[in-house]
């Protein structure tokens, strides 16, 4: 007795092959995309701050946080207090990760939000007061310097600091996001330049640094996470 015997052709499996092979390329597109679109936001951060020390200086002569006459210039306004004796000397006292409600630093961002220059919580201490990166970390700022035992990426005497007039820093960033910022925004190297990527640490205190790999020191990897800090 002949039977008919069932299965797939040659075809029908190379069509099979096909769909699966667009479905799998979609979804990785989708993700680089997705991942494209968070360094994007993660660059904006960075290049905004400036914008905002401008708009201010422009506005009022004066930097935010270190504004001793913010009160006449803006209605509910906060005057910094410490570092006692700093206010209004043309530098923003404070680390970018102080825990200091009274630091220059911290007081930058009241400054700046009841300026109108960019939106957010001017309540000093509130649980969403401090601006937040696309993966959750805080934003913070400090002025610059160029002695190179006092960086906010390096402590370490005669390492290598970021040099710029003023500093910004925002932790929880993924290695391979640090990388495609360096690129975008610096030379591509994180443990030089304008930009660098160093292990996070608790309010107030410096980094160490984390080089790329053929640099001296622990290469970046690609999904651990770090502070990111730009000079500008």
């Amino acid at each position: 007795m002949k039977r008919n015997q069932s299965g797939f052709t040659l075809i029908e499996i190379a069509i099979v092959l096909v769909i699966i092979g667009l479905l799998l390329g979609g979804v990785l597109k989708g993700q680089e995309l997705i991942n494209s679109a968070k360094v994007k936001n993660l660059a904006t951060d960075f290049r905004n701050i400036p914008v905002f020390i401008y708009g201010y200086q422009d506005k009022f002569r004066s930097l935010p946080g270190d504004d001793a006459n913010v009160v006449g210039h803006i209605t509910g306004a906060t005057v910094a207090t410490t570092p006692v004796g700093t206010v209004g000397n043309g530098i923003i006292n404070g680390t970018w990760n102080t825990a200091t409600l009274t630091d220059e630093s911290y007081l930058f961002w009241q400054h700046v939000r009841l300026a109108g220059l960019t939106s957010g919580s001017t309540t000093v201490g509130a649980p969403d007061y401090l601006p937040v990166n696309a993966a959750g970390g805080p934003i913070g700022i400090q002025s610059g310097t160029s002695l190179p035992a006092a960086s906010p990426i390096n402590a370490t005497a005669g390492a290598n600091p970021i040099r710029g007039t003023y500093i910004i820093c925002s932790p929880n960033i993924l290695g391979k996001f640090a990388k495609q910022l360096d690129i975008q925004l610096d030379d591509g190297n994180t443990a030089g330049g304008s930009m660098m990527a160093g292990t996070a640490t608790v309010a107030g205190t410096p980094m160490t640094a984390a080089p790329l790999v053929g640099a001296v020191g622990v290469a970046i990897d690609d999904a651990a996470v770090y502070t990111v800090c730009m000079g500008v």
